[in-house]
């Protein structure tokens, strides 16, 4: 009972208090009502210390003691008036965030623009929430302009990642007081399964067959020519006599030997075929770290998972298509 009361209190005051709302789309305005402002505790020492100084003021009437005590309390007022403009009236905006490999830093873009005459001083920005670091970033706005900033925040798991909450604070100039607001970006970031390790993945499925016009990864007939050497190539393929002419200084490069007809290999990554003891997340890795090696020896494969079914191809949009197909899988083991 003591723990549901608990829990409506904290939801009244995220709700009614702080306002605290779901993913916000578009450019986000920083208004009066969305700003708070407390004293720090440099800022409650300073109240006491005003506090004393009229008393003492008060008590053996020095009129210097009074001048003294006004004058830095309207300091401290000024400072709050400062304070909370440099948080208000802000424009927030979510940029883009880069899809990322599980266990790697999700990279969050953030623009904030500042309309106003004057500018903006050591605005703190950082993720808050159970589980995550308080890490802060600073950054200042100047008048008339856009500022960019990055956040990161760690991933553990594949799927869609969603911005975590965003706390903005600021003590400029004196430290008297803190202003803080709060800012749901929606944004999200696509992680990637984690690739398996190279050490303990077995190697590329490649099934041999009979091609008449096939480009050889394995052809051995016909001499078609020359290329960069690219990873993954037979070193019993290097053009030696072409790489012995070159310019060792201005261009050392290897050269491989090309070759049409022959056998070819098929190389077909499909989740069917894999062992069915191995977990679920095993197997998405498994397919992931064969993609990345599929496209880093330059091999078309074809694509098998579910519902996700794609004819051999290479290149970003054929890797990419891929890899969010393992990131987004929510079938059977």
């Amino acid at each position: 009972m003591l723990t549901s009361l608990r829990q409506r209190f904290r939801n009244w005051l995220d709700q009614s208090l702080f306002q605290l709302r779901d993913a916000e789309a578009g450019e986000v305005l920083l208004t009066q009502r969305r700003v708070f402002i407390v004293p720090s505790r440099p800022g409650l020492a300073f109240a006491v210390v005003l506090v004393l100084l009229f008393l003492c003021s008060v008590n053996y009437n020095l009129s210097l003691g009074f001048g003294l005590t006004f004058l830095l309390a309207a300091c401290a007022v000024i400072d709050m008036h400062l304070t909370f403009r440099n948080l208000a009236y802000l424009y927030l905006t979510a940029g883009k965030a880069a899809a990322v490999f599980a266990g790697e830093d999700a990279l969050f873009e953030l623009h904030l623009t500042n309309r106003r005459k004057h500018a903006r001083y050591a605005i703190m920005l950082g993720f808050i929430g159970r589980g995550l670091p308080a890490i802060e970033r600073a950054m200042d706005v100047s008048a008339h302009s856009t500022s960019h900033l990055t956040l990161a925040l760690t991933t553990t798991h594949r799927g869609w990642q969603p911005a975590p909450r965003i706390r903005l604070r600021t003590r400029f100039p004196l430290g008297l007081l803190r202003a803080w607001s709060y800012w749901q970006p929606d944004s999200r970031a696509l992680v990637y399964p984690q690739p398996e390790a190279s050490a303990s993945a077995p190697p590329l499925p490649l099934e041999p067959i009979e091609k008449s016009d096939g480009n050889g990864v394995a052809g051995h007939q016909d001499f078609a020519g020359v290329r960069t050497y690219q990873s993954g190539d037979s070193l019993k393929h290097l053009a030696w006599r072409q790489i012995a002419r070159l310019d060792t200084d201005l261009d050392a490069k290897l050269i491989t030997k090309q070759f049409e007809g022959g056998a070819v290999s098929d190389l077909a990554i499909d989740f069917a075929s894999l062992p069915y003891d191995m977990t679920l997340e095993d197997k998405l890795s498994r397919m992931t770290r064969w993609i990345l090696e599929a496209e880093a020896r330059q091999l078309a494969y074809a694509f098998r998972l579910g519902d996700s079914v794609y004819a051999a191809a290479l290149g970003p949009a054929h890797q990419r298509a891929c890899l969010r197909a393992l990131a987004l899988y929510q079938g059977a083991p």
